[in-house]
């Protein structure tokens, strides 16, 4: 039997618990593949990939260095068309008080509305978006 898939609207807050952050809005985006969070002050050192996420204009921004030993290089077709090799890392993300593992590539997005975009390779299989909702799993939460 096919498990229940939950709806989801078109923004959200979730939780990265390995990266301590809580509450950060996430835009769904089935016009996406892969899901991507913002993050700044990128280098590769010594095969580890070092980053801090958010940026300090961001109310939930923590300041903190996070090292990953784990991580990838991909080709990522953004919305304009444009090819981009991006960083790629696994962490966590807390729905529906749900952890799930996801794959984020790297960016800085400093220059959208929403930190988090969460592309159909996550969603696929676990969720129906709704466009009409907002906030679903964040509104149960509270």
């Amino acid at each position: 039997m096919e498990k229940e898939k939950k709806i989801i609207g078109r923004t959200d807050k979730a939780d990265f618990p390995l990266l301590e952050l809580k509450n950060i809005d996430a835009k769904i985006d089935t016009g996406a593949y892969t899901s991507s969070i913002h993050c700044i002050d990128i280098k590769e050192i010594d095969q580890t990939l070092q980053c801090s996420f958010l940026d300090p204009m961001h109310p939930e921004y923590n300041g903190k260095r996070f090292t990953f030993k784990n991580y990838d290089i991909t080709a990522v077709k953004s919305s304009n068309g444009k090819v981009e090799m991006r960083f790629t890392i696994r962490t966590q993300i807390i729905v529906f008080g749900n952890t799930y593992p996801i794959t984020f590539t790297l960016s800085p997005r400093d220059d959208m509305r929403f930190p988090v975009l969460i592309g159909r390779k996550f969603l696929s299989g676990k969720f129906l978006v709704d466009p009409q909702s907002e906030n679903q799993s964040y509104n149960q939460k509270l």
